[in-house]
């Protein structure tokens, strides 16, 4: 599928690795709609690219149902799902003396893979309903996860968890709907340049992290997540994968 003329739903598109998928879609002439609670940056953005933002939040089924319905009435029925929506905690099962709260968990998993869920069951109802393009193909629908999906480091239980379940379910969910002509691929960073991690970050730590990369020794950037969102996009045979973007990492404990 050709980006060009396409309408694409970008979750978590207002920042980071989102943003970088927005910039991109737009730049191959594709219209977006951002879904993502932080308002001012996603009105912004949908201005400079030319686009729509819907705030919204992603486990929220009445929310992504109204803004689906927005998406529709002003740019189109959209064949393009890209999930970057997520957040993170690191919070140890069990420390000092006190258990991993219950609702800091349950939030993760709600955000993460609940949410992705919601997106896709409700965007590919709308995508197999479209006439078939060049090979059948209806839509297309790109994950998130993580290297912490495979690597998960201390603390990070309910990220790793979360991210895990996203890697679960992407072949289910591509076999699900290969009759109906939509192809489902997860994308799993590792370190990449994203308001999440930069805002902790010192000097000292980034060029630490930057170590760990086998090769290239740098962290990623947005740009090249997108690049590889619209090569999946593009490229019909990818279906039912999860590709690590992530320079060889394999995380250590801490």
């Amino acid at each position: 599928m050709q980006l060009d003329g396409q309408i694409a739903v970008v979750t978590g598109g207002a920042s980071g690795l989102g943003e970088g998928v927005v910039r991109e879609f737009t730049a191959a002439g594709a219209k977006v709609a951002i879904f993502d609670l932080q308002e001012e940056l996603g009105s912004k953005l949908a201005a400079e690219t030319g686009g729509i933002f819907c705030q919204c939040d992603v486990a929220s089924e009445e929310q992504i149902a109204a803004a689906l319905a927005q998406t529709r009435e002003e740019l189109g029925v959209p064949r393009i799902l890209v999930n970057c929506a997520g957040i993170a905690i690191a919070v140890k099962t069990t420390s000092r003396g006190k258990a991993h709260p219950l609702d800091q968990w349950e939030r993760i998993i709600r955000v993460n893979l609940i949410g992705s869920f919601n997106c896709i069951r409700l965007a590919a109802t709308d995508m197999v309903a479209l006439e078939p393009l060049a090979d059948g193909e209806r839509g297309v629908i790109i994950n998130t996860a993580s290297a912490a999906a495979y690597d998960g480091q201390i603390g990070q239980s309910a990220y790793s968890a979360s991210k895990g379940g996203v890697v679960g379910m992407t072949l289910p969910i591509a076999r699900d709907l290969s009759d109906k002509g939509v192809r489902v691929c997860t994308i799993a960073p590792g370190l990449f340049k994203t308001p999440l991690l930069m805002a902790t970050l010192s000097p000292e730590a980034k060029a630490s992290l930057e170590a760990m990369v086998p090769f290239p020794k740098k962290l990623g950037e947005p740009s090249e997540f997108a690049q590889l969102s619209r090569q999946i996009v593009e490229n019909v045979m990818l279906n039912g994968e999860t590709i690590r973007l992530d320079g060889a990492i394999r995380m250590a404990p801490r």
